[in-house]
């Protein structure tokens, strides 16, 4: 059922990988390094801002659609989660407008900043309808409208970009149209859904009670991995902002667009489970998850690192690419550590409802993440903020997975784990090895294509994660095709 369901979300993480490697190609293409520092500190302030006031409720559909849905409370769980978005979301726009106002920023990163309050206001309601459609198993739809808004706010932005003299903020303001054009389509089904509901202020609270750690927790998460931009901007510059993010971006998005996509698939089919069937249920398909998170992030993180050099010469613009090919093997490994973390260690505490110690351990990351900034950048520039990504991201996750042991101990798939690591070594060594050189798109190509077919052919003969069984899913998702034709 997992395979089924991986294989089913990936539109979605296609979309999210043209956006976020062509993201990073073309607009360090066409901003300079100081107009690309604006447009990552804004998308950083809105993606901050998001979890802070809007996620909690993300976290609380995900969580009680199913008990919802056994209970025939459906329209009431999403009239009163609509509700109190209504009330947060206004209250977002209005205090965030006057603290945007007051601000003693630049008119560019006013700008951006103000498209981004919009453009995550707009993000914010159309994830409630469409996490409301991954609980309920609607794989299809979830993919079509996420996929939509996905590309469409990356070729809207660029052609703003292009278009206007916006500047940082013509990027944002494509992802806020593309929010709005998205809801004019998906928010009716929901609104049908909830209209027999009403609101339920007990409802609400537990729901804020359940998920406001979760929020916590990700804006703290979100610290770790984005913080550090506004200490570079403080302690040396938005081009240097713009240079860090360009090459943080090759690595963890590319890394996060594996793990987000796992953890898709994954974590409502576990909370079904643990609503349906028990905690043994649950456990059982967090094993499966995790052997897969094992075959898919560990080549994904070593190869990144092996191919760092060409990969930034052919992705990012020239002034960029020295320290985009510094800092992308640091990103890389922080990465996986940081998806093993978000998307498997951090289910114990969700399916045991016990949010706030997660949010604990990554408020403690956060300030030491901070600390080591502090202390690492002045001496070693963009070089110590990836190093304290690093060191930060490798102690919540102990934290984390000692923690979550003894809340809702998950299975830990060392046999899986352990042939990934040795067929990723194969491939790491054949692409260190390999005897190629020339253009740097000859380069990348050449190591990806070898590289990838060593991990699949070591993969496959030592079956890890049981990925012969995939070959017969893809083959009967064929079939109907092959009959067709």
């Amino acid at each position: 059922m997992l395979g089924k369901h991986i294989l089913g979300y990936l539109p979605v993480q296609i979309a999210r990988a043209v956006v976020g490697f062509g993201g990073v190609a073309i607009l360090t293409r066409l901003m300079p390094a100081e107009m690309y520092g604006q447009y990552a500190l804004a998308l950083a302030a809105m993606h901050i801002t998001a979890m802070a006031f809007h996620t909690w409720l993300d976290a609380a559909v995900a969580r009680f659609h199913a008990r919802a849905d056994e209970r025939g409370q459906l329209a009431s769980h999403l009239a009163t989660i609509y509700a109190s978005f209504a009330l947060v979301g206004a209250g977002v726009l209005i205090i965030g407008g006057m603290a945007l106002w007051l601000a003693p920023f630049s008119v560019a990163l006013k700008s951006a900043l103000g498209f981004g309050l919009a453009a995550l206001t707009l993000r914010s309601l159309l994830a409630i309808g469409i996490e409301s459609r991954r609980a309920a198993g609607e794989i299809a739809s979830y993919s079509i409208f996420e996929t939509a808004n996905i590309l469409g706010g990356f070729a809207l932005g660029i052609a703003i970009l292009m278009a206007t003299p916006l500047g940082a903020a013509g990027p944002i303001a494509g992802l806020a149209l593309a929010s709005l054009i998205t809801l004019f389509f998906e928010f009716p089904t929901q609104a049908r859904k909830s209209t027999s509901g009403k609101l339920r202020k007990r409802r609400a609270m537990v729901y804020f009670a359940y998920g406001l750690p979760v929020s916590i927790s990700l804006v703290f998460e979100h610290l770790l991995s984005a913080g550090d931009r506004f200490l570079i901007a403080g302690l040396m510059n938005e081009a240097a902002v713009g240079i860090y993010s360009a090459g943080y971006g090759l690595a963890d998005r590319t890394i996060d667009i594996l793990f987000i996509w796992l953890g898709t698939a994954a974590t409502p089919l576990m909370i079904r489970a643990l609503e349906k069937d028990g905690p043994e249920a649950a456990r059982k398909v967090a094993g499966q998850s995790a052997r897969v998170m094992g075959l898919i992030g560990f080549p994904a993180a070593a190869g990144l690192a092996l191919v760092a050099a060409p990969l930034s010469t052919v992705m990012v613009g020239e002034e960029y690419r020295a320290g985009a090919t510094l800092i992308l093997p640091w990103i890389a490994l922080a990465g996986l550590m940081k998806g093993l973390m978000t998307y498997y260690f951090h289910e114990s505490f969700i399916l045991k409802r016990k949010t706030r110690w997660m949010a604990a351990i990554m408020g403690v990351a956060a300030v030491a993440n901070i600390g080591l900034n502090l202390a690492l950048i002045p001496v070693f520039g963009i070089a110590g903020a990836a190093a304290a990504t690093l060191i930060s991201y490798a102690l919540s996750l102990v934290a984390c997975a000692a923690l979550g042991r003894s809340l809702f101990p998950l299975p830990l798939p060392w046999l899986d784990w352990g042939r990934a690591a040795c067929a990723t070594a194969i491939m790491a060594g054949v692409v260190y090895w390999l005897p190629v050189s020339g253009p740097a798109l000859l380069v990348l190509l050449a190591k990806g294509v070898c590289g990838g077919g060593v991990y699949i052919a070591a993969a496959l003969a030592l079956n890890i994660a049981d990925c012969r069984s995939w070959l017969g899913i893809a083959q009967g998702w064929l079939r109907p095709v092959e009959a067709s034709s």
